[in-house]
């Protein structure tokens, strides 16, 4: 059921600032908001056009509480597609406060948790997908996931599916009708053109699904841990790569005892940073500890970087080594860059020709020496192709699952239709795979799903 009632809230971040927007929505929220504002022009808000912003005043009875701009939608052209008032007032947080309870007072009630997009999705402004993709929007804190973010909420993955949605449903449809004819044995559905279009699904499916490893990484950013010796530089790396003083350095091995991280943004693309305990033995019980978690975060992350000593290279090389092959062989899908640092305090040749590896680059974090090559080549184990093609990339792992769920379904259906199922057995399937389809826009919906998608937005949205 639509709710008929008015809601209030906080549309900015609370505290104090140099101003605060206070949003109401439903159908008597501009009648409710006329009730205690008094424009400098007498003006009446209820006889006001549509997207208009009017001066006046908030009063209590006789007692003024602030001078205001009100802004005023009306339904259905409006972001929840009901009557919309926002408030500009100052950023007192006492204003605010007073303010909201005197609307509390007089007809609205305080806004859930993402009640605001919520009513926009049941009013048929947004669809699921692209309500979810407002609080990505709100949510990133880069170029990558806001421009993903952005597509998908102008409609861009939902587009996409229900183009999908609707020519299997067309089929579908024949094929239920063929049902209906069943003893006179016709088909309505060509089932070469069906074979075609499940086929175009399938891939197109596929892709999408492919596209939630780089979605995924995009909106959470990219775990990198930097893993290595003791006392050979992974804080002032991390140091140099965050441009500032984030990890202690020292010349006592062992400085590092716990995880430190932090995250910074490369061409657009998020990485979090993961400066690790060396890898080492050690009595100290703290220390093994720490070391136990550096194994922990080599597991979590994407990508690797093992530093060492390139000035002590000659003595060390043998454990270098060992510790290299251990992690190669421990963690084989995962990306490993290896940097050997200060390499102004060391001979590069040396090091070129005893270390056969690919992703070998040699630096100087202290000096800041070879950074930029090591950024450039963090941004190769990222595929921004998509990205930069403006294709549809996932990154809701709820859609995620629906596509995995729909894909399966496809299969059958392809399965079926090569195997010569009759009609009924393949309409089974194809509905399962619609189900999926809806689920992700919100054709298919429920209360729990509803409940946990916009408990997670902030009040105010």
């Amino acid at each position: 059921m639509l709710p008929n009632d008015t809601i209030i809230a906080l549309a900015t971040p609370s505290g104090a600032g140099a101003i605060a927007v206070l949003r109401l929505s439903g159908k008597d929220a501009i009648r409710i908001a006329d009730e205690k504002f008094r424009s400098v022009k007498g003006k009446k808000l209820s006889g006001q056009k549509s997207h208009t912003i009017h001066l006046g005043h908030i009063t209590d009875g006789p007692k003024v509480l602030d001078e205001v701009l009100v802004s005023i939608f009306k339904g259905p052209h409006s972001y929840t597609g009901e009557n919309v008032v926002e408030i500009s007032c100052h950023g007192s947080p006492y204003i605010q406060r007073e303010i909201i309870q005197l609307f509390l007072r007089n007809g609205c009630r305080m806004a859930n948790a993402g009640e605001f997009t919520l009513r926009a999705f049941l009013n048929g402004k947004l669809d699921l997908s692209q309500a979810e993709a407002v609080a990505d929007l709100i949510a990133s804190d880069n170029e990558a996931s806001h421009q993903v973010a952005i597509q998908q909420m102008r409609g861009g993955f939902s587009g996409e599916i229900e183009k999908l949605r609707q020519e299997l449903l067309d089929f579908a449809s024949l094929i239920e009708l063929e049902l209906d004819f069943a003893e006179e044995d016709v088909e309505f559905a060509d089932r070469s053109r069906f074979e075609e279009l499940l086929q175009r699904i399938e891939l197109v499916l596929k892709r999408l699904i492919d596209s939630f490893a780089v979605g995924n990484v995009i909106k959470n950013g990219i775990p990198v841990a930097i893993v290595g010796a003791p006392n050979v530089g992974k804080s002032t790396l991390l140091n140099a790569l965050l441009n500032e003083e984030r990890a202690i350095v020292s010349d006592i091995a062992g400085t590092t005892r716990d995880t430190i991280e932090d995250e910074m943004v490369i061409s657009g693309i998020g990485f979090r940073f993961i400066d690790t305990a060396g890898i080492r033995e050690t009595e100290d019980v703290v220390e093994s500890i720490g070391i136990k978690k550096t194994f922990e975060k080599i597991t979590q992350a994407q990508v690797v970087i093992y530093l060492f000593d390139a000035s002590h290279f000659a003595e060390n090389s043998k454990t270098i080594i060992v510790e290299i092959e251990k992690i190669k062989n421990k963690f084989p899908q995962k990306p490993l860059l290896i940097l050997a640092n200060k390499i102004d305090l060391a001979d590069a040749d040396q090091i070129k020709n005893s270390l056969d590896y690919e992703n070998l680059l040699l630096i100087s974090a202290r000096e800041n020496t070879g950074i930029d090559s090591l950024k450039d080549k963090l941004l190769e184990f990222v595929n921004t192709g998509a990205l930069r093609n403006n294709e549809t990339i996932v990154t809701n792992s709820r859609h995620y699952d629906a596509l995995l769920k729909a894909l399966g379904d496809i299969q059958k259906v392809q399965h079926g239709l090569q195997s010569g199922l009759s009609g009924d057995l393949l309409a089974i399937d194809i509905r399962e795979a619609l189900y999926h389809f809806g689920e992700i826009t919100g054709q298919v919906t429920n209360d729990e799903l509803l409940g946990n998608i916009f408990a997670n937005f902030c009040i105010g949205k």
